[in-house]
């Protein structure tokens, strides 16, 4: 039953509201840890979070309150010159956050969300008592969770916790009965898995504080975790939506007026101008339809950034969980994409962002060796450019080698060594994405189980989009990734097999070229085609539907999907145009994406062509080219 009956609307606003508040939070909070006398920035901080503890007391909701409250009291010292901020107090406010966040996630369930961890109490009265704090984020103290070690003043504690129970009896009894919490007792194990980076535990903590943050889903190394829920809501400037309100009466006044002619030419009225009319109107009713259509579209826009505001936080605390120095720079948050594409992409960056953090990134010591500055540089931008969005992720850091790819690519048996000695550099660096890879020889709660980088070319992929890396050992590296700028209309090249018309992906096309049976050429035992002196294989679309071939194709379309090269061999083409792909309701055939109307009313398969390329076996020279008897 919901703690919240009668107030689930106030409610879904509240976490809607406070949500995005948090977010915002969390990135002053980072800016902050650079311009810690900022007080604008600080009395921002200030004033989201009372926002979300007034919300918090409307709804009742009073262990959220509380937390709040104890977490604006520090902002208040902070703002009255009482404390100076550090990085270990910006991690006790740092796990707060996170607590607030975990309390959302229960709110989004209708429950009273239980109280805060009391390790984070605890070390919230600690800080606001002006007690010292163990500084949790320092190199030793926040290894991965594989390299456990304790510093050495706390060992004593540590042993004698291992040898009764895992509670600070000292710290939970100061809590509950308000007395100021004793200096010795911080370093105690928490009794609950929630610790955030900030609590001065043991090594695991942070790393399963980062796991179970909803806006941090999914690690670097393994599989992601889905979000609670998606947003069936959506935010819509009201200019575009007075936009599309007007073009509606525009395109009613057009259909009445087509609808006056039509009655005109029924009853014999076929002169010439009548006639011009008409066609004047139906063309001014195209491009009513045409500038509806787009301006719908823009009010599923959202921009990028309400995804990026995500993860300056994931970068910084995983940089002082590994003992790192990084700062992630943000820019084109400006851009605009789909919302359900930015829904998507969040399991793909949250890894992305990691592996830079984690992967890409060396340590502070290394990076002074090798002349670097120990402040490493993760740069997430987007950007637009035609009918496709661009975003990056880089890093200034060690780079990957091709030869080292190769060889963990032959160790741990995804590739043989035969195809490893035929790859070049760039095919080299494409084999992290392959199911299973991984450079890490010890498996943490970061990565090291090799199917990160696989679930981020597949949700990519999912898309239609590209994903593509460039590395430069000893100065970082480059991730890129295409996107269309909506899936909601798909533009397509309309091909022909026999008389059926089937759709493939625009943005997988290169060229339509001309072919004749003497171009077609063997190359062990399979068909391919030599185009400005690159040889390229020639896949017969018959083949890969499994029909008929009936006569010899008279067009080739060069096609590129992820990094193959190839040529469709199809019997005509009837030009491009843009989709809106139908899902076939009850069966779904191998290779067939969905299923479109084209403007005569005929239908139009979709094709998949990355399932098709990888389920049907490769054609040959005769299979192209037999005639039917």
């Amino acid at each position: 039953m919901s703690d919240f009956a009668g107030m689930e609307e106030l409610l879904q606003d509240f976490l809607l509201e406070a949500g995005e508040l948090l977010a915002q939070v969390d990135n002053k909070l980072v800016e902050l840890e650079k311009r810690p006398d900022d007080i604008n920035l600080l009395n921002d901080i200030f004033r989201g979070f009372h926002t979300i503890k007034g919300g918090a007391g409307f709804l009742n909701v009073e262990n959220l309150v509380s937390l709040c409250h104890r977490t604006e009291n520090l902002f208040d010292k902070l703002r009255n010159n009482e404390l100076h901020l550090s990085p270990e107090l910006m991690d006790v406010i740092m796990a707060a956050t996170g607590s607030v966040r975990e309390m959302f996630s229960e709110l989004s369930s209708h429950v009273q969300p239980q109280a805060a961890d009391p390790a984070i109490i605890a070390n919230l009265e600690a800080a606001l008592a002006g007690q010292a704090l163990t500084p949790a984020g320092s190199h030793h103290a926040a290894a991965p969770a594989t390299e456990p070690a304790a510093p050495a003043e706390t060992a004593p504690q540590a042993e004698a916790s291992a040898a009764g129970d895992d509670i600070n009896w000292d710290a939970l009894h100061a809590v509950l009965t308000g007395a100021p919490v004793p200096q010795q007792a911080a370093p105690a194990t928490p009794p609950a898995p929630t610790a955030a980076p900030a609590a001065p535990v043991p090594q695991p903590a942070p790393a399963e504080t980062i796991s179970r943050t909803p806006m941090m889903a999914g690690g670097g190394g393994g599989a992601p975790q889905q979000s609670l829920q998606k947003e069936t809501t959506i935010r819509v400037d009201t200019v575009r939506l007075d936009q599309v309100l007007n073009l509606s009466g525009e395109i009613g006044l057009t259909k009445n007026r087509i609808s006056n002619l039509k009655s005109q030419i029924l009853h014999g009225k076929t002169d010439s101008e009548t006639l011009k009319t008409l066609d004047m109107a139906v063309n001014q009713l195209d491009l009513l339809v045409s500038d509806l259509q787009n301006a719908v579209m823009k009010t599923r826009m959202q921009p990028i950034g309400r995804l990026f505001q995500k993860y300056p936080r994931l970068a910084r605390d995983l940089a002082r969980q590994l003992g790192k120095d990084v700062e992630l720079v943000l820019s084109g948050e400006e851009t605009e994409l789909d919302k359900t594409m930015i829904e998507d992409l969040n399991d793909p960056l949250v890894h992305l962002v990691r592996n830079a953090v984690d992967h890409g990134i060396e340590s502070m010591e290394e990076r002074q060796a090798s002349g670097k500055s120990s402040k490493a540089i993760v740069s997430l931008s987007a950007s637009q450019m035609g009918d496709h969005i661009y975003i990056e992720i880089s890093d200034d850091g060690k780079g990957m080698r091709p030869d080292v790819i190769r060889g963990k690519a032959v160790e741990k048996g995804i590739i043989d060594a035969d195809t490893a000695n035929t790859l070049d550099d760039r095919q080299s660096l494409q084999l992290i994405f392959l199911p299973g890879f991984s450079t890490k020889d010890q498996i943490s709660s970061v990565s090291g189980r090799g199917v990160g980088m696989d679930v981020v070319k597949t949700n990519i992929t999912k898309l239609n989009g590209k994903i593509d890396v460039v590395s430069v050992p000893g100065q970082g590296t480059t991730f890129t990734i295409s996107l269309p700028l909506t899936l909601a209309i798909l533009p397509v090249l309309v091909v022909r097999l026999n008389e059926q018309s089937f759709a493939v992906p625009l943005s997988m096309v290169r060229e339509i070229i001309p072919m004749k049976q003497d171009e077609i050429q063997r190359v062990s035992g399979r068909a391919t085609m030599i185009v400005r002196e690159e040889v390229l294989p020639v896949r017969a679309l018959a083949t890969l539907v499994g029909w008929e071939q009936k006569h010899a194709p008279a067009y080739g379309v060069l096609m590129q999907a992820a990094n193959m090269t190839f040529i469709l061999a199809v019997d005509g083409f009837v030009g491009r145009d843009d989709v809106v792909i139908k899902p076939l309701a009850d069966i779904k055939p191998k290779g067939i994406a969905g299923a479109t109307l084209s403007g005569d009313g005929s239908i139009v398969l979709v094709l998949d062509m990355e399932e098709l390329l990888t389920t049907v076996p490769s054609d040959t020279p005769s299979s192209l080219f037999t005639k039917a008897n």
